[in-house]
């Protein structure tokens, strides 16, 4: 898409109605089903969710990361969690869309990140043939089924300008969890397991757990860093033709707070896997952003050379460093850790490295198919180490 379309932003008084919505959101999130229901009933609901598909979007970024918040608090057990619920809605809705328009339902918006989805859910639906548990694989093997629709209906509904109100969604929603991540970190969750220097806490949002809440931050913050730089550019290009415009700086100072609340997000949850991925992600898109490709290797190593500078230096805090560290020492030390002496100081890491090894022992004895997609926990019992009875639920390792 071009410049001029990146960064013209909706309606500045259309999105006055956002945080509107919601509270709106929450407010039904925490509702009796039935209440919930009735409320949706009214003309509000379906009327306006008919008219766009990108309604039933937003209301799904709103919910979703209440998944553990709903299924802890509300008083009548759903049949699904919330998020999968939102996503049949979407689909629902996404439907009778394309129906009224009279639209082919099997016109499909072609997109590169389509391809490796669909290669993924390919190659895990082969793994049926050798699943322990049939159940247990179609179960994870839908989760990715529901992404490549979730891509599918993204890629329709977001056409035209209306991609800027899945980006504004997002931001709201990290930006949301990222201030009741910062309430948790200063001594609001109170987890005593969650402990970092015994002064702060780990932030887990809404999530129930910081790794998760970790890796919601660390996939919005480029996108919403990025969307903040098209806009800065265009309040600076807009500044320059004496052109300036109230909306233009709002929208610049909303998506700029929302990048810092955000960022701040990743490492307050103190999740290293979040850490990793974020900077591979944001050396990603140092790359992309110069036109030529010796200034994008350029930028890379400055930075590169800086943060590692810093590190050698030992500017970094110190408490950051050990927990990097730690990380890479878990990955380059991979031994048989069998006869390894178990202390309250190793726990953790042996831990993990014991399911690691019982994930390569299925590897070994199925390198083709594996024990089937979501079958880790199932055939844990058959290749467990002595000390390790109980399964995590998965290898805490997503290529094993």
């Amino acid at each position: 898409m071009g410049s001029a379309r990146l960064n013209r932003p909706v309606s500045f008084q259309a999105a006055l109605l956002a945080p509107l919505a919601v509270a709106i959101g929450l407010a039904l999130a925490l509702q009796p089903v039935g209440m919930a229901g009735a409320l949706l009933a009214t003309p509000l609901g379906p009327g306006r969710a008919l008219l766009t598909p990108i309604f039933p979007l937003g209301a799904r970024l709103i919910l979703a990361p209440l998944q553990t918040l709903i299924a802890t608090e509300a008083p009548i057990a759903l049949p699904l969690d919330i998020g999968q619920l939102a996503l049949i809605a979407a689909l629902g809705i996404w439907l009778a869309h394309r129906l009224a328009r009279r639209e082919r339902l099997l016109a499909v918006a072609w997109s590169p990140v389509l391809l490796p989805v669909v290669v993924f859910v390919l190659a895990t639906g082969l793994t049926a043939f050798s699943a322990y548990s049939l159940g247990a694989w179609l179960n994870e093997w839908l989760k990715w089924v529901q992404v490549l629709l979730l891509i599918v209906v993204v890629l329709h509904a977001g056409q035209g300008e209306r991609w800027r109100w899945l980006v504004f969604g997002l931001a709201l929603a990290g930006a949301a969890n990222a201030l009741i991540g910062l309430y948790e970190f200063f001594g609001g969750s109170g987890a005593l397991h969650l402990l970092i220097n015994d002064r702060f806490f780990r932030a887990f949002g809404t999530f129930g757990q910081p790794n998760p809440f970790g890796g919601f931050m660390g996939l919005l913050a480029p996108l919403v860093l990025c969307t903040t730089l098209s806009h800065a550019l265009a309040l600076w290009r807009d500044w320059r033709m004496q052109r300036l415009r109230l909306p233009g700086v709002l929208w610049t100072l909303f998506y700029a707070g929302a990048s810092g609340l955000i960022v701040v997000g990743v490492f307050i949850s103190w999740s290293r896997g979040a850490w990793l991925g974020f900077a591979a992600a944001m050396a990603a898109v140092v790359f992309a952003l110069p036109r030529r490709l010796w200034q994008s290797i350029a930028l890379v190593a400055t930075l590169a050379a800086l943060v590692g500078g810093l590190w050698l230096a030992g500017r970094l805090p110190a408490s950051v460093v050990a927990r990097v560290s730690s990380a890479t020492q878990e990955l380059f030390a991979f031994d048989d850790v069998r006869g390894v002496d178990i202390t309250p100081e190793n726990y953790a890491v042996v831990e993990r490295l014991a399911h690691w090894q019982a994930a390569l022992n299925m590897a070994r004895a199925h390198p083709w198919l594996g024990v089937g997609f979501g079958n880790y926990e199932i055939a844990y019992a058959d290749f467990r180490l002595m000390n390790w009875k109980f399964p995590l639920g998965h290898a805490h390792n997503y290529y094993l």
